[in-house]
């Protein structure tokens, strides 16, 4: 079969569904691969590149769309182009279903199955294949550099002899994926970050990273993201209410704001009003990634870089991605050749659309002439965050009956592990004729086995290591006896004892050493 990638038509739009290298990739898979002339040239793709890795580079939309089985792009399809599509044909782009239903209907009705690149189902199996995220992580990154662009001063604080400058101070609305990569540049680049999100189990992941978490004094439940696809649930009107508070006041100490947020099939959520645009510094900068659903900022014009009447900068581009497009490209080619990989499973060059498989039905939203959209909830869920039980705070009266417990226990199991072994010893020294030397040597033998092990066993876990090592090297001792016996008339008891010597000497001189690293770990270098 043949998978082709057409030039796209949308104004602006630099990316490409296939590169040179997922050509490769897709053709191990048994896939002969075509690309309209000049469809990777905006993403710094050239035509020689795509026929160096071995693909077909046609002159026209038109001979693609006929002569491909397959047709990846990046865009949902013009009219035009769904105009083009033919029965057992396969798509695979972004499309948003729930905002194109005639188009949808369309393909259908046509016979061409659908896979729309962003009804990937948020499980782990489906992460290699999630274009939503890959873009949102390009978007989020690029915020900031817009961000930096239009913002006057540096990021990170400076001492110099003409002054002392400070840090900027950089609010990112919304910690999904886009949140959190704005907010990985932003702390790289070393401005003060803070970061908010309804969803408080993101909280950990924020201050990881090296951001402050902004946390509401208001007590709501919040649906796990595992059971919104990994997205935020809607908020209640009170909690909206507190959440507007909170960024009234923050809204004149910050410099930079970034919004994220986005719930699926809604307009974007207010969060940014026009009273706090008002609130903040003159040469403060918005960058809204929500500006193509409506925009979390009241002034936010799609498309558009507007400057307010106090000179703050409002940001509303929609094609960030689109802004970096060799690797906006790189990562989403990624994502279809890794779609591809599960249609074939055989690396036979043929597609297997299997409607049972969670991620390839979860993406298919036509297929044999029916429309397969909205899909039914993926068999695997993703992982719901654990609830943290909250601990208890034991009084000390409480601290002393466990401490005493457990001492009591500790006495009992060595009482116990005594008395047996004296009955067993017992039981040996009463055996007729069993030499009274024997007895001792065992009896020593016996408690040294005892002692060692509640030595050991008290020893904290993290200290196994080098202690087994060092151990081992005093253990060598037996290098003594083996040494007094090397000069024996023996040649048996001199093999044995060089034998001995050497296998010690190794115990020695590898206990210490492996000693001596293990305990370096803790230093500082």
């Amino acid at each position: 079969m043949k998978i082709g990638t057409p030039k796209e038509l949308e104004q602006g739009e630099a990316r490409v569904a296939m590169t040179p290298d997922s050509a490769r990739q897709l053709q191990k898979l048994g896939y002969e691969c075509m690309i309209e002339t000049g469809a990777g040239a905006a993403a710094g793709f050239s035509d020689a590149l795509y026929k160096e890795a071995g693909v077909e580079v046609v002159k026209t939309a038109a001979a693609l769309w006929k002569g491909a089985d397959i047709v990846a792009k990046v865009r949902p399809p013009m009219e035009a182009e769904a105009k083009r599509l033919r029965d057992g044909q396969l798509l695979i782009s972004f499309f948003y279903p729930a905002q194109n239903e005639a188009l949808m209907a369309s393909a259908a009705k046509k016979g061409a199955s659908v896979i729309a690149m962003d009804m990937v189902p948020r499980i782990s199996r489906a992460q290699k294949m999630d274009a939503l995220s890959s873009m949102a992580n390009i978007a989020g990154y690029r915020a900031v550099i817009e961000a930096g662009n239009n913002f006057g001063r540096f990021f990170t604080g400076q001492v110099t002899a003409a002054g002392k400058v400070p840090p900027a101070k950089v609010l990112v609305v919304g910690a999904g994926v886009a949140g959190l990569a704005a907010i990985g540049t932003s702390t790289s680049l070393g401005a003060i970050t803070y970061a908010f999100d309804v969803r408080p189990e993101v909280a950990e992941q924020v201050e990881s990273m090296g951001a402050e978490f902004v946390f509401l004094d208001f007590e709501e439940e919040q649906q796990d993201g595992a059971a919104t696809g990994g997205y935020a649930s809607v908020s209640s009107p009170e909690f909206a209410a507190a959440q507007l508070a909170k960024f009234r006041e923050l809204a004149p100490e910050m410099d930079i704001v970034i919004t994220t947020a986005l719930i699926p099939n809604r307009e974007a959520p207010e969060l940014w009003t026009k009273d706090m645009v008002e609130a903040m510094k003159p040469g403060s900068v918005i960058v809204d990634l929500a500006a193509e659903k409506g925009g979390n900022c009241k002034l936010t014009v799609k498309d558009e870089k507007i400057v307010t009447d106090n000179g703050v900068t409002i940001v509303g581009y929609t094609d960030f991605p689109s802004r970096m497009a060799t690797q906006s490209s790189t990562l989403y080619a990624t994502n279809i050749r890794h779609m591809m990989t599960d249609l074939t499973p055989e690396k036979d060059g043929q597609v297997n659309h299997d409607m049972e498989d969670d991620v390839i039905r979860g993406a298919t939203i036509t297929h044999e002439k029916a429309v397969t959209f909205p899909p039914p909830p993926p068999k695997v869920q993703a992982i719901a965050a654990q609830k943290k039980e909250p601990i208890k705070e034991l009084t000390p009266e409480e601290k002393r009956e466990q401490e005493v417990a457990a001492f009591k226990a500790q006495t009992k199991q060595q009482v116990t592990l005594l008395g047996v072994g004296g009955a067993l010893v017992l039981g040996l020294g009463l055996i007729p004729g069993m030499p009274a030397s024997f007895m001792q040597h065992f009896i020593v033998f016996v408690l040294s086995v005892f002692i060692g092990f509640q030595v050991i066993w008290n020893v904290a876990h993290s200290l196994h290591t080098p202690l087994m090592a060092v151990t081992n090297a005093i253990s060598s001792i037996i290098i003594l006896g083996a040494l007094v016996q090397i000069g024996s008339s023996s040649l048996l008891i001199t093999l044995l004892a060089a034998l001995g010597v050497f296998m010690a000497a190794v115990n020695i001189f590898g206990g210490f050493l492996v000693t001596r690293r293990m305990l370096a770990m803790f230093q500082k270098s």
